[in-house]
Order: C-alpha cells, then sequence, then structure tokens
C-alpha cells in the first residue's frame, strides 16, 4: 500500500493536538462531591482509609470504595515519555520511570477515569519488548482484574506477542494479529509498529514502511507519541528512498506531536541533516 504525500499530509494535519499532559497529583472525586488527593488515601479491602488529613477528612477515616466516583487530574507527563522511551527502544529507562506512578496510582486502578491503567499498560509494553517475562505476567494479571468488567485485558495479548524472539516470524505473525478493528486503536498501533520493527530486521523495508505509516494513517486516535515514532521510522526509510520532500513532512509532524520526550529531539536532529 502506498501512501502519497498529499495524503499523508492531510492525514497528519488532521490528529488532534491533545499536547503533553501538565503534571498534577489526581483527586479521587466521591459520589458526594467530595474530594481527596489519591496520595492522601490508601486502599484497604473494599475502602479508602485516610493516611493525610485533608479539608474535612480526617487521618483514619475509611469510605467505602463504592462510594468513588471519578478521577479528576491531569495526566502524568512521565506517561507520555515513557512510551516515547520505549519506542525509542530505551525499556529499562520507561521502566524505572512508570514504576512510581504504577505504585502511587495503584490504589485508583477501578476508578473511572484513572490514570493508573495508562500507566500499567505502558509499562507492560516496556517489560514485554524487553523480555521480561515474569514482570510481564504479573502485570498483565493486575490489569486484568483492573477491567475485570471485559474479561482478560488486550494489552495482554500484546505482551505475549512482544516477549516472541524478534527475529521469528510468529512476532511477526502475532502483532498481526492484533489488527483486529475491535481492538483498542492504541494496542493496533503499538503492533503495526512493532510489525514495522520486525520487518526491518527482516530486511522487509517495503514492509516495513507500510507498517509505520499505518499508525498515524490507520490508527491515528492510538495516540501522539506513537504517531510520531512511527513517523520518525518511516520518515528514514522513505529518506533512504530519495523521497526527501516526504521525509521532511513526516519529520516536522513527529517534531509538532512530540513536544517534551526523546522521540522530539530525534526528530529535530534528522531535520537538520536532512536540510
Amino acid at each position: 500500500m502506498s501512501y502519497p504525500l498529499t495524503i499523508i499530509r492531510i492525514l497528519l494535519v488532521s490528529l488532534p493536538l491533545h499536547g503533553i499532559y501538565a503534571e498534577s497529583s489526581p483527586n479521587v472525586v466521591f459520589k458526594n462531591g467530595r474530594r481527596i488527593p489519591a496520595s492522601a488515601l490508601t486502599l484497604e479491602g473494599e475502602k479508602f482509609v485516610v493516611k493525610t488529613a485533608f479539608e474535612g477528612f480526617k487521618v483514619g477515616q475509611s469510605i467505602p470504595a463504592t462510594m468513588a466516583g471519578h478521577i479528576h487530574g491531569d495526566k502524568p507527563t512521565e506517561i507520555n515519555e515513557a512510551i516515547a522511551l520505549s519506542l525509542a527502544g530505551k525499556f529499562k529507562k520507561a521502566q524505572v520511570m512508570l514504576l512510581p506512578i504504577v505504585n502511587d496510582y495503584r490504589i485508583t486502578a477501578k476508578i473511572p477515569g484513572n490514570f493508573w491503567l495508562d500507566a500499567a499498560r505502558t509499562l507492560l509494553v516496556a517489560y514485554a519488548a524487553n523480555g521480561d517475562t515474569a514482570d510481564t505476567a504479573t502485570l498483565g494479571k493486575e490489569i486484568s482484574d483492573a477491567t475485570s468488567a471485559q474479561g482478560i485485558d488486550p494489552f495482554v495479548a500484546l505482551g505475549k506477542a512482544l516477549l516472541i524472539n524478534p527475529v521469528s516470524d510468529d512476532r511477526e505473525i502475532a502483532l498481526a494479529a492484533l489488527s483486529n478493528d475491535d481492538l483498542p486503536a492504541e494496542l493496533r498501533a503499538y503492533a503495526s509498529f512493532f510489525r514495522g520493527n520486525a520487518f526491518l530486521k527482516a530486511k522487509k523495508n517495503t514492509e516495513a514502511l507500510e507498517a509505520y505509516l499505518a499508525v498515524p494513517c490507520l490508527h491515528p486516535s492510538g495516540g501522539l507519541i506513537l504517531n510520531a515514532a512511527a513517523e520518525l521510522q518511516a520518515a528514514d526509510l522513505l529518506a533512504a528512498l530519495g523521497r526527501r520532500e516526504e521525509a521532511v513532512a513526516l519529520l516536522e509532524s513527529a517534531l509538532r506531536v512530540s513536544t517534551g520526550t526523546v522521540l522530539a529531539d530525534e526528530a529535530r536532529s534528522r531535520l537538520a541533516s536532512l536540510k
């Protein structure tokens, strides 16, 4: 499948700009409208217990977990940076960045609007891509427990696919199976990106280019950081084919949407070399 420059530009310009999220401590908002920072609570069985006094909440006070309505606050910026690090192959750095968030926000895992699930799924990818089998299995079960209404979380299948030997055809086949439209766009974007990596290792550059371009063109709602990482990879392949103008368009898009991550620095560097 070929994506002409005009189509690529239209698709990239039309992507929503959510930017990088500001950092702040999330609040648990209860059904009666009262709120308290998640960091001020612990979860003991089926109840929250206040460990730090806050605006009328007393230390030791307990609140039934069923009273939690939703999470209010901004997504930690570390999550996007960790996604960027993982897609750049820096899995250990991503793990170090994510572990505090996963640990600190664990008590919010079943509350609507929580950021724990985003952080945990990102950490699962970092574990699996790095070949950390035991950690992948343990975290996959924890994620599925938090999303028990849908059974086994679909990211568990992505983790299993990424644990397959990177040079094995089985890995590419397993990732290809995750392109089902019923699956979350973010998962499909991850699968397509890592398929591109698998094709690249096998020196199947045409297939790799198609897989990378599928991320922003077919699964754009999977996430701006995923789009940027795929655009960087695709730009290299296009530049090698002498398609400089298309490569520059992709790098400019990657730079635009990955501000504050390691991918932005890489996009800026590659643009300088092409110009």
